[in-house]
């Protein structure tokens, strides 16, 4: 598959982390996977505090139930500054609360998935949303 940038995953849980990868590159989803383990990191890797920030991700993949900041901030805060406000960002988590749909689409998300629990199910997931998200989708630039 050929496809360019990277996806910015944010990701608490290591196994989930890996296998999102590991389906990623199965898929053929040749873009750069950052890995960060909370929102804290995924703020401070797009908006350092010393020198230029990094190109944009192609697309962020956000966990929802994280430590210290959870998914709802970080989506917040990546909708609330001019840089990051188009940039897509797909929900990729175990809750099944209603709440959290609706939570996560009122503050901006691109889009929300349930991880599915059967690995293959897992893999297909994961080349569906790099195949839209980076070879379908067009993004808005500003």
């Amino acid at each position: 598959m050929n496809n360019e940038g990277t996806i910015l995953l944010i990701e608490d849980d290591p196994n989930d982390a890996d296998l999102t990868m590991r389906s990623f590159k199965k898929a053929g989803i040749r873009a750069a996977v950052v890995h960060v383990s909370d929102g804290d990191e995924a703020l401070e890797y797009l908006f350092p505090l010393t020198g230029a920030p990094p190109p944009l991700p192609a697309m962020v993949v956000l966990d929802w139930k994280l430590p210290r900041m959870s998914g709802l901030e970080v989506l917040q805060r990546l909708r609330s500054d001019l840089r990051t406000k188009l940039l897509p960002i797909v929900v990729l988590t175990s809750s099944f609360e209603d709440r959290d749909v609706a939570s996560a689409y009122d503050n901006g998300a691109n889009s929300y998935v349930r991880k599915p629990i059967e690995p293959g199910r897992f893999e297909e997931a994961a080349r569906d949303l790099g195949m839209y998200w980076l070879l379908r989708n067009e993004v808005a630039r500003l």
